[in-house]
C-alpha cells in the first residue's frame, strides 16, 4: 500500500489532486484510515493514478477520464480508445476555430496602426524629479518588468506623465506594479514613455544624492541627468497597454499585514503546485493564502483550502513584499479566487502591485 505522499510522488498528481479525484469519486483509494483519515492506496492503482495524469495534462473532462478509467479497469479497451479519439477530434476542432477567430483578428488589427512597427515618436517631455521619490518607485516596479521577447512592449518601464504627476508601470503579464511619484516642469497634456529595462537599472544607479534629477525625452531618446552625471538611451517604440483598464478593480476584503510575520509563513509553509495547463513560468511554487475573520492570513496547506483562498505565485508575493519596503502593507483580496491579489502600502495607496491567482493543482 502506499500513501498519499508516496502515490504522489509516483505518480506525477500532487496531493491535492489526488484529494480532489477521490472526492469526485475517479481515484479512489483501497483503505481510508477511520481514525486519522489517511489514505492509502494499492499497488495496482499507481498505474490508474499515472494514467489519469496523462488524461488530465491532455485536457480531457471529468466525465471521459471518469469513464476512461473505469474502460481502462475492465476488459472494454474499445471503450478507451473512442473517448481519446473523441477527445483529439474536439481538440482539432477547437484549434480549427482558434485560428480562424485569430486570423479574423488579425485581419482588423491590419486597419489598426501596428504598435510593433510605430512610427517613431517626436515629443518632447522636460521633468524635475526628486531623486530619493524617484529611485524609490523604480524599486517599487522593477521586479515586474517582463523578459518574454515575444513581447518587446512589455521590456521595459513605462513613464506616464501628466500634469504634476509621474507614474511608472511594469508588468509581464502575471504581475503588475504601479508608483506615483510627483514631477515639475512639465506643461503639456499626457505623455507616456516605455524605457528599456537596461537604460532603466542605469537610470537607478545615478541615483545616489538627495539633489533634484532632470528627465528629457526628445523624439526617441530618454536622457536623466543628476549634476554632473548622465544616462541616456533610446525609448522603446512599442506601445504599453493601457494599464488603467488593467487596474479598475472592484473593491475587495483588506487585511492589514505583518509583513515579517507573512514573509517567514511563506517561506516556511506548505507550497502548491501550479495546474498542468495554467500558463506562466514552470514549476511554480504557489502558496494558498486565505484571510480569517479575525483579520489575519494564514499559508493554507493541502485539502485546507475553501471558497475564499486564492493560490499565488510564492516567489512573485515575496518580490512584490520586498518591493513595497514596508513592514505593514495591505492585502486587498477579490471577490472571487480569480481575482488578482493587490499588495498596497497603507501610507500611499497609489503604489501597489497586482498578482495574477494561480490556478491549484487539482
Amino acid at each position: 500500500m502506499r500513501s498519499i505522499g508516496e502515490m504522489a510522488r509516483d505518480s506525477g498528481l500532487g496531493v491535492s489532486a489526488l484529494r480532489f479525484y477521490d472526492r469526485a469519486g475517479v481515484l479512489v483509494p483501497a483503505r481510508v484510515d477511520p481514525a486519522s483519515g489517511y489514505r492509502w492506496y494499492a499497488p495496482e492503482q499507481l498505474e490508474e493514478a499515472r494514467i489519469l495524469a496523462r488524461l488530465r495534462r491532455a485536457g480531457m473532462p471529468l466525465a471521459d477520464i471518469r469513464l476512461a478509467l473505469a474502460g481502462w479497469s475492465g476488459a472494454d479497451v474499445d471503450l478507451v480508445r473512442r473517448l481519446l479519439q473523441a477527445h483529439v477530434r474536439r481538440l482539432e476542432r477547437g484549434l480549427a476555430e482558434a485560428r480562424s477567430e485569430f486570423s479574423t483578428l488579425r485581419t482588423q488589427l491590419d486597419h489598426k496602426e501596428n504598435p510593433m512597427t510605430a512610427s517613431p515618436r517626436t515629443g518632447t517631455v522636460r521633468l524635475s524629479l526628486s531623486a530619493p521619490r524617484l529611485a524609490s518607485a523604480l524599486d517599487a516596479v522593477r521586479f515586474a518588468v517582463g523578459e518574454d521577447p515575444e513581447l518587446p512592449m512589455l521590456g521595459g518601464v513605462l513613464f506616464d506623465v501628466e500634469d504634476e504627476a509621474l507614474r511608472l508601470v511594469a508588468t509581464d503579464r502575471y504581475r503588475m506594479a504601479v508608483a506615483r511619484s510627483t514631477c515639475a516642469g512639465h506643461g503639456g497634456g499626457r505623455e507616456q514613455v516605455v524605457v528599456p529595462t537596461p537604460l532603466v537599472d542605469a537610470m537607478r544607479a545615478l541615483l545616489r544624492d538627495d539633489e533634484p534629477v532632470r528627465f528629457a525625452v526628445d523624439a526617441d531618446r530618454v536622457t536623466l541627468e543628476a549634476g554632473e552625471r548622465q544616462v541616456s538611451g533610446q525609448r522603446l517604440t512599442h506601445d504599453f497597454p493601457d494599464y488603467r483598464r488593467l487596474v479598475q478593480l472592484p473593491a475587495g476584503r483588506r487585511v492589514v499585514v505583518d509583513v515579517p510575520a507573512l514573509r517567514a509563513g511563506l517561506e516556511a509553509g506548505p507550497v502548491r503546485a501550479a495546474g498542468a495547463s495554467e500558463p506562466g513560468p514552470s514549476a511554480r511554487d504557489v502558496s494558498v493564502l486565505a484571510a480569517a475573520d479575525d483579520g489575519t492570513v494564514t499559508v493554507r496547506g493541502d485539502g485546507d483550502e475553501d471558497g475564499n483562498s486564492v493560490g499565488v505565485d510564492r516567489g512573485f508575493l515575496l518580490d512584490a513584499l520586498a518591493a513595497a519596503d514596508r513592514d505593514r502593507l495591505v492585502l486587498e483580496f477579490g471577490a472571487a479566487p480569480t481575482a488578482p491579489l493587490a499588495v498596497r502600502r497603507t501610507d500611499d495607496e497609489e503604489t501597489f502591485s497586482l498578482l495574477m491567482p494561480v490556478r491549484l493543482d487539482h
